[in-house]
């Protein structure tokens, strides 16, 4: 059986509702599916798609966390943060690619370039932690 491949325009409404769920703002979701659809065009493959439009949310809204208590911190824990920020977001989007998009578990460990087993990992907290105190999408 072949496997019918979405262009970048049949994944608009998808991409708006991840936007959407991920910023929680219809202002913050146009500017985030428009910076998406700057890179991409009628030959965009559908995980390319979704792989940049991770990295323009995590570049735009991801997690801001402020850990710094004086300069000196800061330096050495800006890549901690930065591992933080990507992890949370990933979690985030790893669920809602399930849940909205209905993407395999791999192709969303393809797209946020974990394991399968990671992938799965994400999912089953995400889901918890989303579906009972909201805890991921206040800080994502």
């Amino acid at each position: 059986m072949k496997q019918i491949k979405k262009t970048p325009l049949d994944l608009l409404d998808d991409i708006y509702s991840l936007a959407y769920w991920m910023t929680g703002s219809e202002n913050a979701s146009h500017d985030l599916v428009n910076k998406t659809y700057l890179f991409a065009d009628t030959r965009t493959r559908e995980t390319d798609l979704l792989k940049t439009f991770r990295k323009c949310y995590v570049d735009q809204f991801g997690q801001q966390a402020d850990f710094c208590i004086n300069g000196k911190t800061c330096k050495t824990h800006l890549q901690l943060i930065e591992s933080l920020r990507q992890w949370a977001a990933d979690i985030k989007l790893s669920v809602l690619l399930s849940e909205i998009s209905g993407l395999k578990h791999r192709q969303i460990s393809g797209i946020v370039g974990k394991p399968v087993d990671t992938v799965r990992l994400w999912l089953y907290w995400g889901r918890k932690i989303l579906a009972n105190d909201g805890l991921l999408q206040a800080s994502a």
